[in-house]
């Protein structure tokens, strides 16, 4: 074989070999890039897996519930008990009590309010305050006294206090006929009453709030809602409508609906009815010897009538129920009277406050520790001039420490009573 033709068979090979080795490159290339893709889409999976997850996520987040809304009632609920988790044991015994300026600050007659006072709510804020005759002098004494009064307890409390006096009209009165004040106080309640008229009534309410408001006054123990049922009646005879149960409730509610057109707060009183008594709570033991039916036909009328227009305050008697009750004890102590009766049957859940708690039926026969106690037992919210307030005061908190009262029964009455004041400062509902 020539030397030409070994070359070329040479070459030949040469070129196979090369190409052989080329496919496989390409092959491997091939099968190189094939798995880089593979790899690639392998990593990419979860991302799209996570971007498909995103509008999920966001669609769950949409669908997540809102903040409840609070009704105007429920925001005042929580309200008033942020104010009530705020006092000490303390300020709310205090706050169980509505006293007269003398007993509070140790003077006497007290005419103003100054530092003494201040002192005085600092350490103990009560919850009100009530003026008689010789407290009030001129209309700008009582201006100033009462604007400051409600200064300090706002600084102390928060709350405004409740600044009471007993201001009927007619017999019961503590501006008519007092030199400092230009105020016509008359006012017949039989012959309101006997007009039928209840406009009659509302403007006498309308009279006595608007002259109240002006100074400063924010509560009236007004008006008179007992049925003169005992001819024999001293008590009364003079501050009732009458003797007809319907016509004294169409009255009361007129003239307490009169009172609150001027921003005083108004009370029915005295649950369970001083018109079936022939004694007189002032002095001593009085009492009804009417049954519960009778009662409800007649005494209790005005009172249930109340409830159902919507009444903020009833002042509960000392008058004792015993064929009711089975016992003599008067109805502001008596758990019956006040608890079962005016709270359960009748369905009363507003403000109770005592009569005077000096008065001959209490405190004749209770120490001022055992008539504030019993009280608050019984279902009352606040207590009204005790004999004794230091006693009184002591007395509460005492039966807290030793569980007759609890806490939460104090509680009870503090929601009751803020709530009030909250109306009266404006952020009620109501």
């Amino acid at each position: 074989m020539s030397n030409n033709k070994r070359r070329r068979k040479k070459k030949k090979g040469t070129a196979a070999v090369v190409a052989a080795l080329l496919a496989v490159l390409c092959a491997v290339l091939c099968i190189a890039v094939f798995l880089m893709y593979q790899w690639e889409k392998e990593n990419e999976r979860p991302e799209e897996k996570q971007e498909e997850i995103k509008p999920e996520e966001q669609e769950e987040e949409k669908t997540e519930p809102q903040e409840e809304v609070l009704t105007e009632e429920e925001k005042l609920q929580n309200r008033i008990n942020e104010i009530i988790s705020g006092m000490t044991l303390e300020e709310k015994a205090a706050q169980l009590f509505m006293i007269t300026p003398e007993a509070l600050t140790g003077m006497d007659p007290v005419t103003a309010a100054g530092e003494t006072t201040r002192k005085a709510l600092e350490e103990y804020p009560v919850g009100g305050i009530i003026y008689f005759r010789k407290n009030l002098v001129n209309p700008e004494q009582v201006r100033t006294m009462t604007a400051n009064i409600q200064t300090y307890a706002m600084e102390r409390t928060g709350l405004p206090l409740l600044l009471s006096v007993d201001e009927e009209g007619g017999s019961v009165t503590r501006f008519g006929n007092n030199p400092g004040f230009d105020f016509d106080a008359s006012a017949d309640m039989k012959a309101i009453g006997e007009s039928g008229d209840p406009q009659q009534a509302y403007e006498l309410g309308e009279r006595l709030g608007s002259f109240l408001y002006d100074l400063g006054i924010n509560m009236d123990n007004a008006p008179d809602a007992d049925v003169l049922s005992n001819p024999q009646n001293t008590v009364v005879r003079d501050r009732s409508f009458g003797s007809d149960c319907e016509v004294v409730s169409e009255m009361a509610l007129a003239e307490l609906r009169g009172l609150e057109s001027q921003g005083v707060i108004g009370m029915l009183k005295h649950f369970s009815g001083h018109g079936a008594t022939a004694g007189d709570t002032h002095e001593g033991y009085a009492y009804t010897d009417a049954s519960l039916e009778e009662m409800m036909a007649n005494e209790l009328v005005p009172f249930a009538d109340g409830i159902e227009a919507g009444v903020d305050v009833i002042m509960v008697g000392h008058i004792s129920c015993p064929k009711v009750t089975g016992d003599d004890l008067p109805a502001s102590l008596s758990e019956k009277m006040t608890t079962q009766i005016l709270r359960q049957e009748m369905g009363y859940d507003g403000f109770l406050i005592t009569d005077a708690m000096n008065m001959g039926a209490v405190s004749e026969n209770y120490s001022s520790s055992e008539a504030a106690v019993a009280a608050i037992r019984a279902g009352i919210d606040m207590i009204l001039m005790p004999q004794d307030f230091q006693q009184a005061y002591e007395g509460i908190l005492n039966a807290v420490e030793s569980g007759e009262l609890t806490e939460e029964r104090i509680d009870e009455s503090l929601r009751r009573i803020t709530a009030l004041k909250l109306k009266i400062s404006g952020e009620s509902v109501n």
